[in-house]
């Protein structure tokens, strides 16, 4: 794959955050509908998460009714996916939704790299699942919490 998307911290349209909760703007010169917005549209929905906007150059993810948590914006650059080490999380609201996450991406063009269960050198109640996006993007969907 030679056309990926470069992951940088920006600020949101609509929000703003702190270090540890800086929404990602990831930058591909690929068609967006057809590539990204295809895997995140129904990845991301298994977590509640919605497309918030769109344009013929960008899609921003998020919580339905609210800003954008995610960016995604086409370039005219190539670029290369960030090294091991690198990875995007995403909240997820339950133990069933991080799984779905997984089954999800794994149909839409995800590769596995981390089946849904405890991971308990992050904590005692951290849950999460881990995929590799088509684009070769290292994502997470966490709970970190109860069941």
């Amino acid at each position: 794959m030679s056309a990926r998307r470069q992951i940088a911290y920006t600020q949101s349209k609509t929000q703003r955050w702190t270090r540890r909760s800086a929404p990602p703007t990831a930058r591909h010169n690929r068609d967006i509908r057809q590539f990204a917005a295809a895997f995140y549209d129904a990845v991301l929905f298994a977590l509640g998460y919605v497309r918030v906007w769109s344009d013929a150059t960008a899609i921003g993810y998020g919580r339905a009714g609210s800003g954008d948590k995610l960016a995604i914006k086409l370039s005219a650059r190539e670029v290369v996916a960030p090294g091991p080490g690198f990875h995007v999380a995403f909240s997820a609201p339950s133990r069933e939704a991080v799984a779905r996450f997984h089954a999800t991406a794994l149909k839409h063009g995800g590769q596995d790299n981390g089946a849904p269960g405890l991971r308990p050198e992050y904590g005692e109640n951290y849950y999460a699942a881990f995929v590799i996006d088509p684009d070769g993007y290292r994502v997470e969907a966490v709970m970190d919490g109860g069941t």
